[in-house]
């Protein structure tokens, strides 16, 4: 169940021939995996992906999947930016969830954030038309550039009750903030032909 980047193609293919229309899910950036797996439990007509760049939390989220019989879960090695830049086929994902990236909120690391017009115009190609962008951050000015970022491309409307089935499942870090008093608000575009 744990892939690095060269081996997607030997991940998606197989499911989209054993179910043909079956969706599929990505978590981008899937940390310590509650997201994941609550995914995978939920929605077992689905195939769903995860990735990060940490190859410990992903061995850790693979075990919990095999004790829990998961076998609409796969994991990969790899980082955001290439995996929507080429790695994935066209149109092939039907909701991508970005929860919680990185904010860098000093504004001389600003330039390290992930969400840019450059990564969302990625992030089009690979959702199939009327697929959703999920997303979510506990700092208020990113949560904002998020949201300006994406108003400010053709592909994406607003879909806000397009996660509305899945608004009570929440990220470890989501949990935290939570528990802390922290909103963690949460946004939902769709991919759109204009």
């Amino acid at each position: 169940m744990l892939h690095d980047f060269s081996q997607i193609y030997a991940v998606i293919d197989p499911w989209c021939g054993r179910m043909p229309h079956a969706p599929i899910e990505l978590d981008m950036g899937c940390g310590f995996g509650s997201f994941t797996l609550a995914l995978a439990r939920r929605f077992p007509d689905r195939l769903v992906l995860g990735t990060d760049l940490n190859s410990n939390r992903l061995r850790k989220i693979e075990k919990k999947a095999a004790l829990a019989g998961l076998v609409n879960l796969e994991l990969l090695h790899t980082t955001s930016l290439p995996l929507a830049g080429f790695m994935l086929p066209n149109a092939c994902i039907r909701r991508i969830h970005l929860l919680c990236p990185d904010p860098w909120p000093k504004g001389k690391h600003r330039g390290r954030r992930l969400v840019t017009s450059d990564f969302l115009t990625r992030v089009a190609r690979v959702l199939e038309p009327g697929g959703i962008l999920h997303m979510s951050t506990d700092h208020g000015p990113y949560f904002d550039a998020l949201r300006n970022t994406a108003e400010g491309l053709p592909f994406f409307e607003p879909a806000p009750e397009a996660i509305a089935e899945i608004a009570d499942i929440k990220t470890d870090f989501e949990r935290i903030w939570t528990a802390q008093g922290k909103s963690v608000p949460h946004a939902a575009y769709r991919r759109v032909e204009r």
